[in-house]
């Protein structure tokens, strides 16, 4: 093979690379979050469920963009959509610069939070359909990127408390840079993507033309036609399956690092090089996405959640007694099954979901999903404070065994 034959094959992979790295700037922006609760509980002098409630209300207003943005999608593209959800996060994430409320905070979040969540449903969909013949090889890809996201965040707010604190708060810094990523990563996106698409017949995308040949955009499923598909029972029973996931992986992400900093011998230090290490190990995406293609999705499926369940069980287990090594192992034996879950859920919807309703459909599953996820962080800060983390964690746990067992009836009847 010439080299330039191997040059046009990796520039046929710029779509997948710059939608890729805009999911990490908007995961990179999202887990800024919880590495900062203690600080922004001290800064702001508001409580756990406070700061529980404020992500919350960034995960629902994500949530609630999942099936507008797939629906818009199909109508109008999904360049234009991701690019204007992008705009919108960086936008949340510059108003953070500036000194301000607690309340500017909470609206500053949901913007983002609206933003980011205009993005993976879209995603899923212009990849799927970019790249039909290597689905969970590129999904895979796209959420290892954006997972890495949630390992530079804790990094970011580590080295931005040794940082003069020029915006006020050292912190702000890395809200800056993620926002000034964002704005420029996106235009690139908006400019570069649809060319790709349009000179290229290896990615075209029927779903992705910027008008149908009379000039009109094309027409929108009734959402009658999108609920429609609850009616496949193997449909209804993975949508529950995503909302145990979601509920759990949600509420544990967003309060790990406080409860290893309060509930274990753990510092507040090593807690954060933990958290990290939960995205760290996002590697297996590659593996598990690639491995979907080749043995199916719904063993992948049953393996990854009973690896995360293990995991976030492990951790409630030798929470008293478990030093970094033993706490270690546990949060990456998580991370493993959870960040491994991933790429494959994704796979096996666009299976059984047709091509003139992918985008709001999976809207639909991820408004669901991410609802669910969105409540977990204010549940999980409130029964913190009331009967303690283990219950909250415990809780979690179970919704996970509940995902893992409800994964083992489709494989059984799928097989």
């Amino acid at each position: 093979m010439s080299l330039v034959t191997r040059f046009r094959g990796l520039a046929r992979l710029d779509a997948l690379v710059l939608t890729a790295t805009l999911w990490f700037l908007g995961k990179f922006l999202r887990y800024l979050f919880p590495p900062l609760f203690g600080t922004l509980g001290e800064s702001y002098g508001v409580s756990r469920t406070v700061l529980g409630t404020a992500f919350t209300g960034f995960m629902l207003v994500y949530a609630a963009m999942q099936f507008p943005s797939g629906a818009l999608a199909d109508r109008f593209g999904s360049v234009r959509v991701i690019a204007v959800g992008a705009a919108l996060a960086a936008t949340g994430a510059l108003v953070l610069v500036v000194d301000s409320p607690f309340l500017v905070l909470a609206g500053a979040m949901a913007l983002m939070g609206g933003g980011t969540g205009m993005h993976k449903t879209v995603a899923v969909g212009l990849l799927s359909r970019t790249y039909p013949a290597r689905t969970g090889r590129m999904l895979g890809v796209f959420d290892t990127f954006g997972t890495f996201g949630g390992v530079a965040a804790p990094a970011a707010v580590v080295m931005a408390t040794g940082l003069p604190a020029l915006l006020g708060a050292p912190w702000r810094g890395a809200f800056l840079a993620g926002g000034l990523a964002t704005a420029c990563l996106t235009a690139v996106f908006a400019v570069r993507v649809p060319r790709r698409i349009a000179s290229d017949p290896w990615t075209a995308m029927p779903g992705d033309a910027t008008t149908d040949s009379d000039g009109d955009f094309g027409t929108t499923p009734s959402f009658g036609t999108y609920l429609a598909m609850f009616r496949k029972w193997e449909f209804t029973a993975f949508v529950v399956v995503t909302v145990l996931f979601g509920f759990a992986y949600n509420g544990a992400v967003a309060f790990l690092p406080l409860y290893l900093a309060s509930e274990t011998t753990l510092s507040a230090a090593t807690a954060n090089v933990l958290f990290s290490a939960l995205f760290v190990v996002s590697l297996v995406q590659l593996v598990t996405g690639e491995a979907s293609d080749r043995v199916g999705t719904v063993p992948v499926l049953f393996l990854t959640l009973g690896i995360a369940t293990a995991g976030l069980v492990a951790i409630l287990a030798v929470t008293a007694t478990g030093g970094p090594v033993v706490l270690g192992g546990a949060v990456v034996a998580l991370g493993l099954g959870a960040h491994g879950f991933r790429p494959v859920r994704g796979a096996y919807l666009v299976t059984v979901v047709p091509d003139t309703v992918a985008g709001g459909s999976l809207g639909v599953v991820r408004t669901l999903l991410m609802g669910a996820g969105a409540i977990a962080p204010a549940t999980v800060g409130y029964l913190s404070e009331v009967v303690g983390f283990g219950p909250a964690f415990g809780l979690l746990a179970a919704a996970l065994a509940g995902a893992t067992g409800l994964t083992a009836i489709l494989w059984l009847v799928d097989r």
